[in-house]
């Protein structure tokens, strides 16, 4: 298994869910929940980088190292550069970005990122599973990939790709054709922190302001992003209230 860190990005505002980080579930904030995970993959070292000192006294209360870092970070992306260079890692470091609000992410899938993007070579790695369901490969709120023959991705977006003309013309939009390669990304990366260290410098792509998918840029000025293929869906989120209802009976059940 190859040496990686593990950054949690956690800001504090939420539109949806004020203080979404320290939402409870089960006795600990979410944050915690999830570095917990993180833990279980193998991470040499796992951080919260957050721009709330109610966040990072929550961390440090549970034994999570956590960093304070800027409120004005436009990404996640952006907040993983500066731990990196807080941090001061080497160029060649493998940083694995978990989301602050997947309490039930697999901690296995985590490894399986850092170890796609040690392997491929590639700036960056990612996540994505089959489309099998006609009604998420027409969503504008699903993303789609689609890869090239070594893995790496192509393109994302937001519009169904790849588009079965054939099929669709016959048949109308209620079902995919067999075998359509169709796949719905993942929103888990691991990063060397070359590009992070990058990133900040990079203008934003013309495809990336209409698609409104910040990994476009990588793609437009260049770098590779390898993608690691999972059979299904990993466990969902947390972005509403009623995700955290339906979170917080899984944590304490009574």
């Amino acid at each position: 298994m190859p040496a990686f860190k593990a950054v949690i990005p956690a800001r504090y505002a939420s539109s949806r869910l004020p203080a979404k980080p320290l939402l409870d579930l089960g006795g600990k904030p979410m944050v915690v929940r999830v570095a917990e995970r993180a833990r279980l993959s193998g991470a040499e070292e796992v951080w919260v980088a957050t721009d709330h000192p109610e966040v990072h006294a929550a961390c440090t209360a549970h034994g999570v190292a956590a960093l304070l870092t800027r409120a004005d970070h436009p990404s996640g992306t952006d907040r993983l550069a500066e731990v990196v260079a807080q941090r001061g890692w080497a160029s060649d470091t493998l940083v694995v970005n978990v989301q602050g609000d997947e309490p039930l992410i697999e901690p296995e899938l985590i490894t399986q990122t850092a170890r796609q993007l040690a392997v491929s070579g590639a700036d960056i790695a990612t996540v994505a599973h089959p489309l099998t369901v006609a009604a998420d490969f027409f969503n504008p709120n699903v993303v789609k990939v689609v890869c090239r023959a070594d893995g790496d991705a192509l393109y994302f977006s937001r519009a169904p790709m790849p588009y079965a003309r054939d099929h669709f013309a016959a048949n109308g939009t209620a079902s995919l054709p067999a075998g359509l390669p169709a796949y719905r990304h993942v929103g888990l990366y691991a990063y060397r922190a070359s590009f992070l260290n990058a990133y900040a410098s990079l203008q934003e792509a013309p495809c990336e302001q209409f698609e409104a998918l910040e990994q476009l840029r990588a793609l437009w000025h260049g770098y590779r992003i390898s993608v690691t293929l999972v059979d299904a869906a990993p466990a969902a989120g947390v972005d509403t209230p009623e995700d955290a209802v339906r979170v917080r009976k899984l944590f304490d059940p009574a």
